[in-house]
């Protein structure tokens, strides 16, 4: 799996003009799933993006997490992270898990951080979606679950 962690003041997400999740303080997450993922993987990013150090302490500095704080994370599926740009001008998504296994991941991920106490808003699956944030510091994380 492949996520982006982008620290926000605030994110949504609309879906044919509506919105369809949006969070004030806290993580917009874009999680892609690639066709070798397995529950190993999902667990990783389970127990990495909630607990990793990115928010800032009473000294300012980065050292409290999601879990630490009343935070909100904002999920948003993006198989778009596995795009293979090496040959040619158009990228290739053959990395990219099926739609209907990648979902049951997807919907995975964000029930297990709801179990954990977070405050978990989605976009739509396979949607058109529109992304709007106002990224915090900036900070922006990249994680891969078989590299990370």
């Amino acid at each position: 799996m492949r996520a982006v962690l982008q620290r926000v003041k605030e994110a949504s997400v609309t879906v044919d003009g509506k919105i369809t999740g949006q969070v004030g303080p806290g993580l917009l997450v874009l999680l892609g799933v690639g066709k070798e993922d397995t529950e190993a993987d999902l667990a990783f990013m389970v127990d990495k993006i909630p607990q990793l150090r990115i928010f800032e302490d009473d000294a300012g500095k980065m050292n409290k997490s999601l879990l630490d704080t009343s935070k909100a994370l904002l999920a948003v599926s993006q198989f778009t992270l596995y795009a293979d740009t090496k040959k040619g001008r158009r990228p290739s998504f053959i990395d990219a898990m099926a739609p209907d296994e990648a979902r049951r991941l997807y919907a995975s991920f964000c029930e297990k951080c709801r179990a954990m106490g977070l405050t978990v808003e989605e976009g739509i699956f396979a949607a058109d979606m529109k992304v709007a944030l106002v990224n915090d510091g900036p900070v922006t994380i990249c994680l891969d679950s078989k590299t990370s």
